[in-house]
């Protein structure tokens, strides 16, 4: 039986900020970053003072919410954006900008995947890297429903047609998976 809580419990913020390789003086994308900004936070402390991290996300509540939060804090290095992932272009940000792009429980979300993913392959450098942990295709007494969640093995078919090399498929927790792209 499962008795998950959510935040760290249910995904390791630590292990799949150190999976992706955050380091110093990086710019990272949280793309679909919610309401807590669950990685953002942990991620702005990573990159720096000479790094960046882009907060984004559909929702202006929840960019606001997190406005209040980094001012309260004097953080520096975040910025929020609001961006619909499903347009390509729509991000207010140039392309080629982001070291490292978290989709982070976001693509279930959408009936647009390829185009959530279009998106964010456009913000990514050259040779940076795109993590995406999304939900198992287990049956659970929590989550999103089964047909919500996305295959993995869908992704990775889709991966080189958007200019996208696999580099690791990795046990991102009990109810999740993950998986690391090189951009090409």
């Amino acid at each position: 039986m499962y008795k998950i809580s959510g935040g760290n419990k249910l995904i390791d913020v630590q292990l799949i900020l150190d999976k992706a390789g955050v380091k110093s003086g990086m710019s990272v994308g949280d793309l679909g970053c919610g309401a807590t900004g669950h990685f953002v936070f942990p991620a702005s402390e990573m990159v720096g003072n000479d790094g960046k991290v882009y907060a984004i996300d559909i929702l202006r509540t929840i960019l606001h919410n997190l406005n209040k939060r980094i001012k309260q804090e004097n953080i520096k290095n975040i910025q929020t954006i609001w961006s619909d992932l499903e347009m390509f272009g729509a991000t207010k940000l140039e392309p080629n900008v982001l070291d490292i792009a978290l989709l982070v429980n976001t693509l279930y979300q959408s009936q647009k995947r390829t185009e959530v993913l279009r998106e964010t392959v456009r913000l990514l450098k050259p040779g940076g890297k795109l993590v995406i942990v999304e939900w198992k295709n287990i049956s659970l007494p929590f989550g999103p429903p089964l047909e919500s969640r996305v295959e993995k093995e869908n992704l990775k078919k889709a991966a080189p047609k958007l200019g996208l090399k696999l580099e690791e498929d990795f046990f991102a927790g009990s109810c999740h998976y993950g998986l690391i792209f090189t951009k090409l």
